[in-house]
């Protein structure tokens, strides 16, 4: 059995590569200014902090030797100034820290969202939507932790790293290369991991989408599920998917932290050999005194210190790659219906509508015509060289069996996709070569899946007009016979509905719909089955209030309902794409043809 989109994990079209560091850079130079704060402040506190094991230094050899009490008060004193100092800089540094994070982690999230507002179609009938919404949330927010803390933690502890061991050169140049030592065997144990590190958290990212996917999938189908009484299966499914999450969790974690553990055990060899040799080197006269060797114990702590935390910016960048990866994959997807190089604004139109021999395909080279060998086109002919005129004003209806391509006209003349080849006019321009926004401002578009959106029932009609003011929308209630039912909802139009609109029927959720859709005053209207839900009495009505609207409009109506189309001026039967027969409800009932035998069957 083909096994569910859902549970398929994601390919990446590209590999990870430094092109992807260099772009979250760009994002942090937003902030730059705040970052170089950062780091200034960061880089003064770590300063000041290395000194005190040299005060510890200077009390054990001279002040105490001395018994000098006056001297140990003053650099006490001191030591408190620097631990302030310290504290007010760390309360600065996470205020600062925490501004640049959020920032960076709200324009990327912008610029993915942006971009998926602009994606075609194609895009969302291709993929699960959990998929696509874990990459706007879980992955972006996956980020926060790099972006707040991590670069300029790690800069600051890198430059505090090389501090530390001036201090230790300047003390004790030999048991400063008895530190120096673990270094190489920590690097060797990085380079070991870093690989199979990095393909565990892509694999863990692939089930966290595949999760995702499915829990979307499942609250959107909640009602099918109980009614198929499918719970227990879909119970089955989701904890094959949250075991195969957990699996590839524990795998990327173990991996992860293996570095912190081999950085621990190599800093507590090397202060062991420190303190071995220091001893030694005491008690056999050395010019070593105990002062300078309690300053290296504080200062290899010290040392090693930064190793974890690069060792930790080390984990969350290999973790945080096989997100961006994702991210910039959604940012990069080509916005294959977008304006012309050159694209002008559509003039107000007069609702005159062509179409020139228009062929398009669903599937592979189905939005830029071109084609690449049998092999590799999997395209499905939805229409083959569809022609006809509309004039202004004029009602056109559109029938035809399951299939035909009667919603993809209405999808193409709305250019939600491109044609293969053939092309769109209105009042003589192509479509092609005006502006997208200019284009849908002037059209009215009721699709098949009447959303309602979350929010009031004003909200939602004036979703398709936001200058409207509340008597426009009352009057496009009335128009297509939805006033009565809202004025009786508990707060009418300032009633709250919720995702989806679940509250309605499906009835209202068409005529809500349909007000949105009429308030956006268009020259062309096109409804797509906007009358399949409503009640016979009230399509009645709605056919009398929407005579007058449709008055001076081109109009598209698709319908299998026969009875709302009939007195349409001209009717189109689209039969495998193509145009089998044209004219008024009497001329096609009287040739007796495909038309017909559906009319015949209706009634």
């Amino acid at each position: 059995m083909a096994r569910n989109k859902i549970e398929v994990d994601e390919t990446l079209d590209s590999e990870f590569s430094m092109a992807h560091l260099k772009r979250l850079f760009g994002y942090i130079a937003l902030y730059r200014r705040d970052l170089t704060l950062t780091l200034i402040v960061m880089l003064t506190c770590s300063a000041l902090g290395l000194l005190s094991p040299v005060i510890l230094k200077q009390i054990i050899d001279v002040y105490i030797p001395n018994e000098d009490i006056r001297g140990i008060i003053n650099i006490s004193i001191a030591f408190l100034m620097i631990s302030l100092v310290i504290v007010v800089g760390a309360r600065l540094r996470i205020t600062l820290t925490s501004r640049i994070g959020q920032g960076i982690i709200h324009k990327i999230r912008e610029d993915i969202f942006c971009h998926l507002q602009e994606l075609p179609f194609d895009y969302y009938d291709n993929r699960p939507h959990g998929k696509i919404l874990v990459r706007v949330v879980n992955y972006v927010n996956s980020l926060s932790e790099l972006l707040s803390n991590g670069i300029v933690n790690t800069i600051t502890e890198l430059c505090s790293l090389f501090f530390i061991i001036g201090f230790m050169l300047m003390h004790d140049v030999r048991l400063t290369l008895v530190c120096l030592v673990g270094l190489p065997v920590l690097m060797g144990v990085v380079f070991f991991i870093k690989t199979r590190q990095r393909q565990a958290w892509q694999v863990l990212s692939n089930k966290t989408s595949n999760l995702n996917a499915y829990i979307a999938e499942s609250m959107n189908g909640i009602r099918v599920t109980q009614s198929f009484v499918r719970e227990e299966e879909n119970i089955r499914i989701f904890n094959s998917l949250s075991s195969n999450y957990r699996d590839a969790w524990m795998g990327a974690i173990k991996l992860t932290f293996l570095i912190w553990p081999a950085a621990d055990n190599i800093a507590a060899w090397t202060t062991a050999i420190i303190y071995v040799l220091g001893v030694n080197w005491i008690s056999g006269g050395d010019a070593l005194t105990a002062g300078t060797l309690i300053l290296f114990t504080a200062y290899i702590g010290r040392f090693w210190m930064p190793i974890n935390v690069l060792a930790g910016f080390y984990n969350s960048l290999v973790t945080a790659m096989s997100y961006m990866e994702r991210i910039f994959e959604t940012i990069d997807e080509p916005v294959e219906v977008h304006d012309s190089e050159g694209a002008v604004e559509m003039p107000e139109i007069t609702g005159h509508v062509e179409f020139r021999d228009v062929v398009f395909a669903y599937g592979k080279n189905s939005a830029d015509g071109e084609q690449s060998g049998e092999e590799n086109d999997t395209r499905v002919i939805v229409l083959d060289g569809v022609s006809f005129t509309a004039a202004p004003g004029q009602s056109f209806a559109i029938v035809g069996s399951t299939g035909a391509g009667k919603t993809t006209i209405i999808n193409v003349l709305s250019r939600f996709y491109n044609l293969n080849s053939g092309a769109i006019l209105i009042d003589g321009i192509d479509i092609s070569i005006v502006t997208i926004k200019s284009l849908r401002r002037q059209m009215g578009v009721m699709l098949q899946d009447s959303f309602i959106f979350s929010g009031t029932i004003a909200d939602n009609i004036r979703y398709g007009n936001l200058t409207a003011t509340d008597e426009q929308i009352m009057a496009a209630a009335k128009t297509v016979c939805a006033h009565d039912f809202i004025i009786g909802l508990e707060d009418g139009y300032e009633t709250k509905v919720n995702e989806r609109g679940t509250r309605l029927s499906a009835g209202q959720r068409q005529l809500v719909s349909f007000a949105r859709t009429l308030l956006a005053d268009p020259r062309i209207l096109i409804l797509d089955e906007a009358t399949s839900n409503i009640d016979t009495e009230t399509e009645l009505l709605l056919q009398r209030g929407l005579a007058a609207l449709l008055k001076g409009r081109t109009s598209f109506v698709i319908a299998h309902r026969l009875s709302t189309i009939q007195k349409s001026d001209c009717i189109l039967y689209l039969e495998d794409g193509r145009i089998a027969e044209s004219g008024n409800h009497e001329t096609l009932m009287a040739a007796k043809g495909l038309y017909y035998d559906l009319n015949m069957s209706q009634v």
